[in-house]
């Protein structure tokens, strides 16, 4: 896919978004996963490290869900020019609650999260700040972290966040599918991975694209 065509797929599902009145609503219709869509709208970056793109199945179902013609996404659309002058888009989704999860699921939440359902009695957390419906929450385990983060602190998690040089993000690595919790470090077109304390063994480790990066840390909340 071009460069320009993609951009105008991007600049249309702004477009049907705005029509359907929000992502989640959108990625309903088209019986889409709304984590999925929202990392198609926010370009975040393969295993490869290249930006995730509205492929042509996609375009398709979009269409299809907003009785749009064939092709409608390949074609510029002048609603979508107005809202890209007025610098206007759709804030996230929000939902009062998120879940309260352990490392193994956060390792598959992308997998999950669309059919998740907390069992009874678990925890379910406000978020203080703006994140996404998808966002979810952790218990920091051990010392890594350590002197921001400690153990037992729980960090609100959202996949729809771009994973940028210098934040904390959740991982999944290769060889586990449990996920870990570290600082990001983009140097020189890698990505690597950086614990806070400086008696932790292996700091800093280089991310391989087998790994994938779950989410970023958007709050913290300390045990008091």
């Amino acid at each position: 896919m071009t460069l320009k065509l993609n951009q105008i797929r991007l600049h249309n599902l702004e477009v049907l978004i705005a029509e359907a009145g929000s992502a989640a609503k959108l990625a309903r219709a088209a019986g889409t996963n709304s984590s999925y869509l929202s990392q198609v709208r926010n370009q975040l970056p393969t295993k490869k490290g290249t930006p995730r793109s509205i492929g042509d199945e996609l375009a398709e179902k979009l269409e299809k869900a907003m009785n749009k013609d064939q092709g409608w996404m390949d074609t510029p659309h002048a609603d979508g020019a107005r809202q890209e002058e007025h610098n206007a888009h759709d804030g996230p989704d929000l939902r009062s609650l998120h879940p309260l999860i352990s490392w193994v699921q956060a390792g598959n939440w992308y997998e999950i999260s669309e059919s998740f359902v907390p069992a009874y009695g678990s925890e379910l957390l406000p978020c203080p700040v703006c994140c996404s419906p998808e966002s979810f929450v952790l218990r920091v385990r051990g010392s890594s972290m350590e002197p921001k983060f400690h153990e037992g602190d729980l960090i609100f998690v959202d996949p729809n966040v771009s994973p940028d040089h210098g934040k904390y993000v959740v991982v999944r690595l290769d060889e586990s599918n449990e996920a870990t919790f570290k600082q990001l470090i983009i140097e020189e077109g890698k990505q690597y991975l950086k614990a806070l304390n400086p008696d932790w063994p292996n700091r800093i480790i280089e991310v391989d694209e087998e790994a994938t990066i779950c989410g970023v840390i958007v709050f913290k909340g300390e045990v008091v």
